[in-house]
């Protein structure tokens, strides 16, 4: 049995606000994190995801009423990333309704933080957010943190392969190149990721047009994440479910 893609929509909150930018900059505020997750989960949204984008740089925790709100409202799955650094971390978000926990800025700094969450509670629930950026590493793509604000030297593929020969459950990989820009997901980058990557791969940064979409996962994505065509109203998440129908991908669809 062929799984079906998943389409998920991106949260990224700072200062209790959705907003929006390109490459993480200029950001615009798109609404309330409650009132949207609301509105996607009616949609038939497959899973959410909220970052709180500004938790690492503000060396602070996730806001934890957001998340319980937001949990409140939608019965889909909900991945909750930004300012987790520890277990208690993990389960403090757990026990407020996310599902799964995404790590990012802490797993760099101290990658046994991977360990520590899988053996806890299980691979399932950890997400590792990849900000890879194309530069002069092995590969060729670096790993970024704080938003995509700092630079590390770590090469994103090295990286990719021993976070999950730590126990990580699925990897959302984000192109800065192409974060925000509506000009298509970075395919070079996907199909290089697949061909190395032994878990799911959410694909994050750059849907412009349907067409987008079914490029990623033709590329090796199992799963679409996008943030500004949802939020703007450009696209809505039935006709993107109803044009990857159309291209004989297996999707969840609400039937009237």
């Amino acid at each position: 049995m062929t799984l079906a893609r998943r389409i998920i929509p991106c949260l990224d909150v700072a200062g209790g606000r959705v907003v929006k930018g390109v490459n993480f900059l200029d950001l615009k505020d798109a609404g309330d994190p409650v009132e949207l997750a609301a509105k996607y989960g009616r949609e038939g949204a497959d899973e959410l995801t909220f970052l709180d984008i500004s938790a690492s740089v503000e060396e602070r925790n996730t806001t934890l009423d957001i998340v319980r709100r937001t949990a409140e409202q939608v019965f889909i799955p909900l991945t909750v990333g930004g300012g987790i650094r520890t277990t208690d971390d993990v389960n403090t978000l757990l026990r407020a309704g996310a599902d799964k926990v995404s790590i990012n800025t802490a797993a760099i700094a101290r990658p046994q933080l991977i360990n520590e969450i899988a053996d806890r509670f299980g691979n399932q629930v950890l997400v590792l957010s990849v900000d890879a950026r194309r530069a002069g590493t092995t590969s060729g793509y670096e790993v970024t943190t704080h938003g995509g604000r700092t630079g590390t030297d770590l090469d994103a593929l090295r990286w990719i392969e021993e976070a999950i020969s730590r126990g990580v459950g699925e990897i959302l990989l984000n192109s800065m190149d192409a974060d925000g820009t509506k000009e298509g997901y970075d395919l070079p980058m996907l199909e290089d990721v697949r061909a190395m990557c032994s878990v799911p791969i959410i694909a994050s940064g750059g849907a412009g047009k349907f067409q987008d979409f079914s490029d990623a996962l033709n590329s090796g994505a199992d799963a679409l994440l996008a943030a500004s065509v949802f939020h703007f109203g450009e696209m809505s998440i039935p006709d993107v479910k109803q044009y990857l129908d159309s291209q004989g991908f297996p999707m969840r669809i609400q039937r009237k």
